[in-house]
């Protein structure tokens, strides 16, 4: 059995006639950290809404586990295993932490309580809700917010928003997880404290994790290997130091 998790095979997307990305080809294995960099507007966050079904792709196509996704909305990438966070935070800010973290679990099979429990509040159904609260305090341990569970989301700071998306992502329990720019925003000790985070979400989930990131500290000690894209084409691919060595890539970088 094949150990990639994801392939993509010659995506693209055009807009009005414009090629955002093009030719896009990379696989991802299981349990590898994978980062997709370059500059602004090279096409990074397109290929996340390409592959969460966002956006439907003029060419190409990916598949998870060998099993042909494209074209399929969003709830049903979902459900086959792939959960995102977002550049932009998009949290229940009204909600309490935990409520959040709730809201990822409702999407998974394991917590699935039938309607008639439910409405007539059967013993099954408070059995369901507190498993699902326990699992929910387990994810919020990892990302380090269980002592913040009952705050609402909105009055979290910047930094622990960002380890709030990413809980709730986990908590639909994903073969693939995407993280568009987790770093962003905070500051060294948080940055630091994320990475360590995501190798031990990488280790203790057996995850798979695509990330975009702007900060190539970040990148380079996290990802094993990356893809750089500008205007859309891949740069250069690979192993993480030789392809931000890459003259072609420096040169994106810092003009010239």
């Amino acid at each position: 059995m094949s150990d990639v998790v994801l392939k993509i095979e010659n995506l693209g997307i055009s807009f009005g006639g414009l090629k955002a990305v093009s030719d896009l080809n990379l696989e991802i294995k299981k349990k590898q950290l994978y980062g997709l960099v370059g500059p602004n507007g090279a096409g990074k966050t397109t290929v996340f809404n390409m592959i969460t079904g966002v956006y439907q792709p003029t060419t190409g196509a990916f598949y998870l586990d060998g099993e042909n996704l494209t074209g399929k909305s969003q709830e049903a990438i979902n459900h086959k295993g792939i959960a995102r966070t977002f550049q932009n935070i998009r949290l229940f800010s009204n909600m309490s932490v935990i409520r959040n973290v709730l809201v990822g679990l409702h999407h998974n099979k394991e917590f699935k309580c039938n309607p008639f429990s439910s409405m007539f509040r059967l013993p099954s159904f408070f059995k369901s809700e507190a498993k699902m609260r326990k699992r929910a305090k387990e994810i919020l341990r990892i990302v380090g917010l269980e002592e913040d569970r009952n705050h609402l989301a909105c009055n979290l700071p910047y930094g622990k928003q960002r380890k709030l998306e990413i809980a709730r992502a986990l908590a639909t329990s994903p073969k693939l997880l995407l993280l568009d720019e987790p770093a962003a925003g905070m500051n060294p000790h948080e940055t630091a404290e994320l990475m360590d985070i995501i190798r031990f979400i990488r280790d203790e989930f057996d995850m798979t994790i695509l990330l975009i990131e702007h900060d190539m500290k970040f990148v380079s000690g996290l990802c094993d290997e990356i893809t750089v894209l500008s205007f859309g084409t891949v740069l250069a691919q690979g192993d993480t130091k030789t392809a931000l060595n890459d003259p072609e890539v420096i040169r994106a970088y810092i003009g010239g």
